[in-house]
């Protein structure tokens, strides 16, 4: 939607989840020789300002990766995520955040690809000017990433990583992901795809994880992060998931070990928990 602007929820948990995720799965990929392409449908502004602008209004931050900045006993797969947050903030004052376009183009070696889509006209100029020195290894496209995915895949090298998270205002966002799942793995079937959601009191919410499972098959994984239980009046997010198909067979221990870990930082009352689930071939 075209009013959604992520830089008034940088930082939040659902960020520290699938940013901690996103890192993790490009560095996995990483391992083996031949390159591979990271697509990322709806991919913000690339870099935010805590300090300023959006993000000072609602200061979702607090919630997140400021809860867990001044840590000395964060896991390797935190510290390796909060270490790239601290790159763009070199004099130890956290005021600013990388969206996961930055995280992946920082997280990739020099063979890769990644390709950007944004439909909001301002976010989308911002995101250009962001990966403004990359070269002709970032794509920027200013238009839809569900409509864009379609016609990448499959990648020309055959391997790729595909990150889906759309903002979810709308009800047919979720409708919508379903199809694009199913539709992407049609063609592209061997792709690893992060599918990112909100956990909000709304019944869509509840039912896309189960929804994904039955078009993933018998290969995915999906953890998800509550930090406080719903409302009264079920407004606001209380938590999120990322649901993968494709993960990597590392993966399951590594959240297994994490994810508690989370839920004591992260938590805000005693409705934290997490969820990890799994089924392999």
């Amino acid at each position: 939607m075209l009013s959604y602007r992520h830089a008034f929820h940088a930082g939040n948990h659902a960020d520290v989840l699938k940013h901690m995720l996103l890192v993790q799965l490009v560095r996995y990929m990483g391992q083996k020789d031949k390159p591979f392409w990271v697509i990322d449908t709806h991919a913000g502004a690339g870099l935010y300002a805590l300090d300023a602008g959006y993000a000072t209004k609602l200061a979702e931050h607090q919630t997140g990766i400021s809860r867990l900045w001044p840590r000395t006993d964060l896991p390797a797969p935190l510290a390796e995520y909060v270490d790239l947050v601290r790159e763009l903030n070199p004099d130890g004052l956290l005021r600013a955040y990388p969206g996961s376009p930055w995280l992946a183009w920082r997280s990739i070696r020099a063979q890769e690809h990644l390709r950007l889509f944004e439909l909001h006209s301002s976010d989308s100029s911002l995101l250009q000017d962001n990966f403004r020195d990359a070269g002709r290894r970032v794509i920027v496209s200013a238009t839809d990433g569900f409509a864009g995915l379609k016609a990448l895949l499959p990648t020309p090298s055959r391997r790729g990583l595909i990150l889906i998270d759309p903002a979810y205002e709308l009800r047919d966002d979720y409708q919508q992901v379903v199809q694009v799942l199913r539709d992407s793995l049609s063609r592209f079937s061997t792709g690893t795809y992060a599918l990112w959601y909100p956990q909000l009191s709304r019944l869509e919410s509840k039912e896309l994880p189960d929804k994904l499972k039955r078009v993933a098959g018998k290969n995915w994984l999906h953890v998800a992060l509550t930090v406080r239980a719903p409302t009264a009046d079920g407004m606001g997010m209380h938590g999120s998931g990322m649901f993968l198909v494709n993960p990597p067979w590392t993966l399951y221990k590594m959240l297994r070990e994490t994810m508690p870990y989370l839920v004591s930082a992260l938590g805000q009352d005693r409705g934290a928990r997490f969820i990890l689930e799994h089924e392999t071939d």
